[in-house]
């Protein structure tokens, strides 16, 4: 997994989504994956007094393009049922680990021209799917907590924040149309 570093202009166009949740993510290399969104599995060594997992080495994996001056890594701690959605970026590139607890993420590509606007994809990931997800530029981004317990998000983003990239877009944007109830399947 790779993040390009792109300064040509981004161009956004909401797309007319049915309501749903697209699709589900299962394995990390699904046909259905948005273009230029990776997964990986993360380690995670138990023993009888806890776990360890590592979240990234820098030059590796899915950072391994992040430059070292701009990269910053963050956490975001959230209650069962808290939705954060949409948010997305011209510029940064953002790759996800959820290291406690589990999260329904949700990801529209909206890069006008790309071979998969429009596409949504749902993964469930945290302590029972443990996976990293990078997410390109033009792909906007959300989760919501389930289960029972709080959940932890460590990032790490291949830019210093700045306001001036990020985009939100409401959790219930009629474009996107995504379905945050639960499915029942």
């Amino acid at each position: 997994m790779t993040a390009a570093v792109s300064e040509a202009p981004l161009h956004i166009a909401l797309p007319a989504c049915d309501k749903g949740i697209g699709s589900v993510i299962l394995k990390p290399d699904a046909a259905d994956l948005i273009d230029g969104v990776s997964v990986q599995p993360i380690s995670i060594w138990p023993d009888d007094r806890g776990y360890f997992l590592e979240v990234v080495r820098m030059g590796k994996g899915g950072v391994t393009e992040f430059p070292s001056q701009s990269t910053q890594v963050s956490a975001a701690l959230s209650y069962p049922g808290t939705i954060k959605a949409f948010h997305i970026h011209k510029h940064q590139t953002d790759y996800w680990a959820p290291v406690a607890g589990m999260l329904q993420v949700a990801l529209v590509d909206l890069r006008a021209g790309s071979r998969t606007h429009g596409v949504r994809n749902t993964f469930y990931v945290g302590k029972l799917r443990p996976w990293q997800l990078l997410i390109p530029p033009g792909v906007a981004h959300g989760y919501k907590v389930i289960g029972t317990e709080p959940a932890m998000l460590v990032y790490v983003t291949n830019r210093f924040y700045n306001p001036d990239d990020e985009g939100r877009i409401g959790y219930n944007d009629p474009g996107i149309n995504y379905d945050w109830e639960t499915q029942h399947k």
